[in-house]
């Protein structure tokens, strides 16, 4: 019923690196996001009216009705996503890569859609800078996924089919709302790489994204590489000091007023 709370399982899709896309290219990132994700569905037996998805542009959110097991998307669904992505990426130069947030909790739904602090939890695992770098560094797999600290001591540890707690790797991640811990998985690998050990809080501009780590803008130019600078001028002892710049990172200090060396360019 509108405007009350339910509990809900909750997952949360996002495509790695759209924001590089064109947005020529948009339009079939978002037809394969639909078919992938909606095929794993179908194939995990997991239909409307007990399926709710919300488009969010580069993603879909979608709650699942109280009783939906949630191990069936934790092995069935995320494993049939795997092997959708795997076909569906073949020989394409730009591959769909897909981060995966799951959480449990309650949920409220309006005529908007759907609301609620699980829902935030569940977004910003998706979105969160480990789960980027996670699956930047698993070079050639189609997704990661991020579970909850709930969702893995209720679901994931006791295991079930096509789910192995031995494949999940714990981290703290900072999120807007502070510190949480959550656990990492990518499909078909017995455990995920490790990211950097520098992080940082995550925001919104993480790996592969614009603005962020392997984006357009690229990483910050070391130092070394920035032009060097003239040394302060020192006592002489009453000496003019001379310093003629002769080409590009040279710098020549001279002694005395009458090696001055004045250059356009011209001879170089």
């Amino acid at each position: 019923m509108e405007g009350e709370a339910a509990y809900g399982f909750i997952v949360n899709v996002d495509a790695q690196g759209s924001g590089l896309l064109s947005d020529t290219e948009k339009p079939e990132m978002r037809r394969r996001l639909y078919d992938v994700t909606g095929t794993a569905f179908e194939q995990a037996g997991i239909r409307p009216p007990r399926l709710y998805q919300e488009d969010r542009g580069d993603g879909i959110l979608g709650v699942l009705a109280p009783d939906v097991p949630p191990v069936r998307v934790l092995g069935e669904w995320v494993e049939h996503l795997h092997q959708n992505l795997r076909e569906s990426n073949r020989h394409l130069r730009k591959p769909l890569r897909l981060r995966v947030g799951l959480h449990i909790g309650r949920v409220t739904a309006d005529a908007h859609g759907r609301s609620g602090r699980a829902v935030d939890l569940a977004c910003r695992l998706a979105d969160c800078g480990v789960a980027k770098a996670i699956l930047k560094a698993a070079d050639g797999a189609p997704m990661v996924v991020a579970a909850s600290d709930r969702v893995h001591e209720d679901f994931i540890l006791p295991g079930g089919r096509w789910v192995d707690p031995k494949h999940y790797r714990r981290h703290d991640v900072d999120l807007k709302e502070g510190r949480t811990t959550a656990w990492f998985m990518v499909p078909g690998c017995s455990e995920p790489p490790e990211p950097p050990e520098d992080q940082g809080p995550d925001s919104a501009n993480g790996p592969d994204e614009p603005g962020g780590p392997g984006g357009p803008s690229g990483p910050s130019a070391p130092e070394g590489d920035s032009p060097p600078q003239p040394p302060a001028p020192r006592d002489t002892g009453g000496v003019v000091q001379t310093i003629t710049q002769t080409g590009p990172g040279k710098i020549v200090v001279g002694g005395t007023i009458d090696t001055i060396n004045i250059s356009d360019g011209g001879d170089r």
